[in-house]
Order: C-alpha cells, then structure tokens, then sequence
C-alpha cells in the first residue's frame, strides 16, 4: 500500500479519527486554543503559523485523500468520519471550515495566554477543530526556537551594553546557528533556523534562510563568513599544521575581511601562542583581516578564558570606552559545548577578567534545535467551549492530580491593556469582531490565508 505522505487528513494522532463519536449528540461548534502554561522562560515569542498554514492548509482536501483515507484506518482498526471528509471534499470543495485567529508572529506573550485559537464555523464537521490539533501544536517548536532566541539575545546584549563601544553593532553577530547537522530532519533544522533569524542574522543553517525566504518573503536573511573545518586542516598532517592556517591566510586573509579558523585539531593552545600568535603574527596583521579562532573541545569557560589570555599576550589589546580590553586582529567563536547555560558561564568568566564581549561570538548546535521540547515552554492544545443544540458549554479540564494542568474555558481572546499594560486573556460574551483591543487577528477563514506577513516585520516586532 502505497500512502500519500502529503494526505492532511493523516495527519493527526491515531485516536483523533474515532472521536466525532465522542462528543455530546447535538454538538455543532467546537473552540480549541493553544498556550505556553509554564517552562524556563516567562515569555514566548510567537512564531510559524504562517508557515504551517501555508505548507499544509492551503492544500485543499480531494475525494483521493479521503478514499485513501478510509483505506488506512479499515486496516489501522480505528473508526474513521468518512461521511464528514467527504462532505469537506465535495460539499466544501476541499476547504476546511475553521477559523484560527493568532497574536501576530513575533509578539511577546507572557506565558498562560491564549496564542492562537480554533473554532469550527460547520455544525457537520466541528470537530475538525481538534483533529488538527496534532499539526498546529507543533507551533511549541518555532514558537520555543524564537523565545530561546530571544532570551539569550538579551542576555548578551545586556554583557555588550557593559562591555563593548557599540553594542548595537555587535549583537546581531553574536549568536551564530550551527544546528544544521544536528537536527532531526529538514523541517526541524528549516522552521527552527527561520525562527533563530527572528534573533540573529549569522547562521550556517542555510535551510532556516530558504524556509523564511519561502513562507516568509525574507529574502536572503542569514549570512556567514568563509571558515575551516577539522578535515581541512588535519588533511594536511599535523606536522604541517602551520602550512594549512597559512593556507588559510593566504585564501581568505584580505584587508578588512573576516575569516574563522577551527584550531583544536591537536593542541589549541600552542595554536595560539605559537602559530598564529608568532608564526603567523605579522603576516594576520599586514593582511588587514581579522582572524576568528574556533576552539572545539574542552571545558568551554577555560579554554576561552585561557585562549582570550594567550592571545591578548601575543597580539595585544586596547582599553575601550567602558573600560574593557579589546585584542588586536584576532577574536574568538566558541562553538563547542554552547547552550544558555555555558553561555552565560562564559560571558560571566571573561567579563571578570576584563575583556569585552567584542571578543567573542558563540555558535550553538543542538542545544538551539535540538535542546528544547514541547515542556520547555509547556504547550497544550485544549477545547474550551462548545455548542450542543442551541446550549453554550464552556469546558475545561481540572485534574486534582496537577493544578498547573487546569486549562482555561469559555470562547477566548488575549487582549492588550491587561496588568501592568500588557496581555490579558478574557472569556467572550460576544463575537471578537466587537472587541475593540483584541491582540489577535484572523489568519485563517475557510481554506482561505488572510495575513501574509513579511519575515522583517516578524522581526522588527520580535525586538520590540
């Protein structure tokens, strides 16, 4: 049996497909919505409907899909509403009847806020609502990407503020993407790459560039410098180690140019003192480049800390403005071991010793696309309110078992001008046209996208 990967209608959960039976007789209209109850950070910063909505709800559903369908889950053993997709394919040309209405992407929520809702507009097929709930939660991913993200470019903004003569200069460099190789799959290292850049514009992440171009309109976003790896080095042995960083030198070395160098193939210390910090001194300085060294193994916090000293005794620095040093011709990426954690560690250790966050950029692999999951940040999917007959029900769930589990009710909305200015989340009495300080928008109406935001304007929002 040859499946159809793309069918939408298989994407969702086994037992989603039994539950139109489910619900109370007379049911009509269902209203899901989706929140961040918890986790490490306070705020999350919402980011990837678009790209779902355009990637796999635009697509409208076929007789094709829904007969293939059927097909699955006769031999999958569980029951399937044939009669309900059918009437979606054919009655409503493929269209599926709901409404997602979201905070803009980029927006800064504070956490146990509604971020996006569903709600069913055919009484025949309401619960179509939470059928794609399996689809639409992987927002968690972008939406925790972005917030990480963020959080940690403030953290180094903040050290830069301390440290460095032109902070705003800096930090859009600071944080470079590594997790490419390192992620679970295309999609994974593309949406999780695009929601890095909301933050950050350096990345070797070249799909997370292509996913923002493509759902976003982004254009080229991201960008990187020329730099080594182990295998250019060490191809050359390792008694011709100085001839592979003089290669490297004569390549990429030009006036006003930025290069990187990994430098830790065997002993990254005498790398630094010995070869480029003698060797290779003056011909660094004559080529007008600046040369970044990429140490790769060790205790990150010592090696930076004592490669930053090494370097500072061969090359020497000046003081800048805020009373750190800063080191001639050469700085320092640690892309080893990096995580918000270390991170922190570092900056903290360097800062002690007085030098400049100028000094040093950070790379982050897995712990950026790989180091997160759905309770990092404690994402729920759940139905709030729905319609039997003509009776409105609200509908919650409260666990005696877990109180941080209880789940909000009625038809929401988040609204600007809560405590302190900022969002609260209400229960309508009325439809959320008559809302006059909603803080969401409609993006989705019956097969239909209504916002098209640009990648810039996610971005520029997402530094507010």
């Amino acid at each position: 049996m040859n499946i159809n990967e793309n069918n939408l209608i298989l994407k969702t959960d086994s037992y989603k497909a039994s539950q139109y039976k489910q619900y109370p007789k007379e049911t009509t209209r269902l209203f899901s919505y989706a929140e961040s109850r918890g986790g490490i950070y306070p705020e999350t910063i919402f980011f990837g409907l678009q790209y779902l909505v355009k990637k796999y709800l635009l697509k409208q559903i076929t007789i094709e899909d829904v007969e293939e369908a059927k097909a699955f889950f006769a031999i999958h053993g569980v029951d399937f509403n044939y009669d309900g997709w059918m009437y979606i394919a054919k009655d409503l040309k493929g269209k599926l009847p709901i409404i997602i209405r979201a905070v803009p992407e980029g927006t800064k929520v504070p956490i146990k806020n509604a971020l996006m809702t569903l709600e069913s507009t055919d009484p025949k097929v309401f619960w179509i609502v939470n059928w794609l709930e399996t689809l639409l939660l992987k927002i968690w991913y972008s939406t925790t990407v972005a917030t990480q993200s963020s959080f940690l470019r403030k953290e180094i903004y903040n050290s830069l503020v301390k440290t460095s003569d032109d902070p705003n200069a800096e930090i859009d460099f600071k944080l470079h993407s590594f997790g490419y190789r390192g992620s679970s799959s295309e999609e994974t290292a593309a949406i999780g790459g695009a929601a890095e850049l909301l933050s950050f514009k350096g990345t070797d992440t070249i799909i997370g560039i292509i996913c923002a171009n493509n759902y976003y309109d982004a254009g080229i976003c991201g960008f990187s410098i020329n730099a080594s790896e182990h295998s250019t080095i060490t191809s050359w042995g390792k008694e011709n180690e100085l001839a592979a960083y003089r290669n490297m030198l004569n390549q990429f070395g030009r006036n006003g140019s930025v290069f990187a160098c990994v430098s830790d193939s065997y002993d990254i210390y005498n790398a630094c003192e010995k070869l480029w910090g003698t060797e290779l001194k003056e011909d660094i300085i004559k080529s007008g480049a600046t040369l970044v060294i990429r140490p790769d193994s060790g205790d990150p916090e010592e090696v930076v800390s004592k490669c930053l000293s090494i370097l500072d005794s061969k090359f020497g620095s000046i003081i800048n403005s805020k009373g750190y040093k800063v080191i001639n011709n050469v700085r320092l990426i640690q892309g080893d071991g990096v995580n918000p954690a270390s991170i922190k560690k570092i900056m903290k250790r360097i800062i002690s010793e007085n030098y400049s966050m100028t000094n040093i950029a950070f790379g982050m692999g897995g712990a950026s696309l790989q180091g997160i999951n759905r309770d990092t940040q404690q994402f729920a999917f759940k139905a709030s309110h729905i319609m039997v007959g003509t009776k409105s029900v609200d509908v919650f769930k409260s666990p005696v078992t877990d109180p941080g589990k209880v789940s909000k009710s009625g038809r929401l909305d988040l609204i600007r001008g809560g405590a302190g200015g900022g969002f609260t989340t209400i229960k309508l009495s009325s439809d959320v046209s008559c809302h006059n300080f909603t803080a969401m928008q409609t993006v989705y109406k019956n097969g239909e996208l209504l916002i098209d935001e640009t990648f810039e304007t996610i971005r520029e929002r997402a530094k507010v």
